[in-house]
């Protein structure tokens, strides 16, 4: 899976939020700063994101990521 796909795949899933990510193919990790993490636990700020990706991770295709999320 291509980084691009991911960034597309967290922008369509948080609209507005800034992504950058990295990684080789398999294990990818993901930089996501959005307003919508205001006031919210890190847990629920790392299933917005998971919900994003969730089928990609559900089939396979995207094996392992790494999260980091910030508030602008």
């Amino acid at each position: 899976m291509k980084t691009e796909k991911i960034e597309q795949l967290i922008k369509a899933g948080i609209p507005g939020c800034e992504v950058t990510v990295s990684g080789d193919g398999q294990h990818f990790e993901a930089r996501v700063i959005s307003a919508e993490f205001a006031g919210k636990a890190p847990l629920a700020k790392q299933r917005m994101v998971m919900a994003a990706v969730k089928e990609q991770i559900n089939s396979g295709e995207l094996h392992a990521i790494s999260i980091k999320t910030e508030v602008p």
